[in-house]
């Protein structure tokens, strides 16, 4: 019997995928779009992360554990599937290819960036010795001298389009093997709007990503001159907002 088709397991997997990681992310991205406001916003943001009660325990239990777990698991399940794109080559078949093949990359991916903005141990790069945990007041600065290193930067960009893909795609998969959503109809529109998901949170993260090297992300700087005037953000001493 193949462990990838053990019912508890699979389950479990589902759900963590779902709650608690699904969850994190999208706070994490809310947190990281504070960067179009400025420095000061961003780093009060990382700030009120640093103070919620018994951090080290959310942590373990309710993001690394289930990391952990998720993350082996779906290397599990990649390595005893059968692709069968090129016999049946369906829509879903290549879906989930690029589900495991997401799933793949982000194995390291999250381990780097872990490792790298975490706990500061990746040597050469601006983060090292100097991580953004524990040092909110200089968070915007430690992210911003990192993103200067244009393959950083696309490497984080890669990460978050695929965990956006991933999550959203990880979502349809939920509702179908849940029985939430039932009927070819209804698996259908439910994929399409998962795919629209992906897109969206794939474009909030890249604009996060891009706001901490040039002012406001991908939208125009007029939209975020327009808050500044309105006292929603503030220009930090670069000029940057």
């Amino acid at each position: 019997m193949k462990i990838s088709n053990t019912f508890l397991l699979r389950k479990l997997h589902q759900i963590t995928g779902i709650v608690p990681l699904g969850a994190f992310f999208l706070v994490h991205m809310f947190t990281n779009s504070k960067a179009m406001s400025g420095d000061k916003v961003f780093n009060d943001a990382v700030a009120d992360i640093h103070h919620i009660p018994y951090l080290l325990f959310v942590e373990i239990f309710g993001i690394f554990l289930p990391l952990l777990f998720h993350s082996i698991y779906g290397v599990v399940i990649s390595g005893e599937a059968r692709m069968n794109n090129f016999s049946y080559s369906y829509g879903r078949n290549w879906f989930y290819t690029f589900q495991r093949i997401t799933g793949g990359f982000l194995f390291f991916f999250i381990f780097f960036h872990i490792l790298n903005l975490r706990f500061g141990l990746i040597p050469g790069l601006e983060s090292y010795n100097n991580p953004v945990a524990g040092n909110s007041e200089r968070a915007f600065a430690i992210v911003a001298a990192e993103f200067k290193n244009v393959g950083i930067l696309i490497l984080y960009i890669l990460g978050v389009l695929a965990t956006a893909w991933h999550l959203a795609y990880g979502f349809w998969l939920f509702a179908v093997d849940w029985g939430i959503v039932i009927g070819e109809k209804a698996q259908k529109y439910a994929l399409y709007g998962c795919i629209a998901l992906a897109i969206g949170l794939g474009a909030v993260g890249v604009n996060a990503a891009l706001a901490f090297v040039t002012p406001c992300g991908i939208f125009p700087e007029v939209f975020c001159g327009e808050l500044e005037k309105k006292g929603v953000v503030e220009p930090n001493k670069s000029g940057r907002f």
